[in-house]
């Protein structure tokens, strides 16, 4: 059990355990540095207990989702809307798309970057994207279940260029 007396050792060695006992952890280790590096590097979702200071922390941040990209839950807003560290992010774990800031699930090149990894990330992609041939065909090619997040409007265009196309056959038949 954490209590005032335990080190930091002690406390690292629980957090291995259960990343859930930092939220016995004293303010003072939240904001320690070093000690929520150290935590993160062992389990990103460490970071939800980490100071709202070292949540904005971009070196704190990047420890974390390369250990958990769905860390990025945690992170400041300034972070989850910082391309760079949302690209590191989704290239890791595409499903974080989910936790970035509105403005970058409608860029092109993240989301391209999400549903590479994940196909499921579409979901998330901005409604503009998830009308868009390149991102939606390379999404259906990692998780065909991602039809489920299309558009619409795509569903709807791709139906009648079907229909054209059979209609065409059809007549080129006879």
């Amino acid at each position: 059990m954490i209590d005032k007396n335990s080190t930091k050792e002690e406390v690292l060695d629980m957090v291995r355990q259960d990343v859930n006992a930092l939220q016995y952890v004293s303010i003072e280790l939240r904001g320690d540095k070093n000690f929520v590096l150290t935590a993160v590097k062992q389990d990103g979702r460490a970071l939800y207990y980490a100071s709202s200071q070292l949540r904005a922390d971009r070196d704190v941040v990047m420890a974390a989702i390369k250990q958990n990209g769905c860390a990025l839950a945690y992170a400041s807003w300034e972070l989850r809307a910082d391309r760079e560290v949302v690209m590191v992010t989704v290239k890791r774990n595409g499903y974080a798309l989910q936790y970035a800031y509105d403005k970058l699930r409608g860029d092109k090149d993240v989301v391209m970057a999400a549903v590479k990894q994940c196909g499921l990330a579409l979901e998330y992609a901005g409604e503009k994207l998830r009308a868009d041939r390149e991102v939606v065909f390379e999404a259906i090619k990692h998780w065909g279940g991602a039809l489920e997040y299309v558009s619409q409007e795509l569903i709807i265009e791709m139906a009648q260029r079907g229909a054209e196309s059979m209609r065409q056959e059809g007549e080129n038949e006879q």
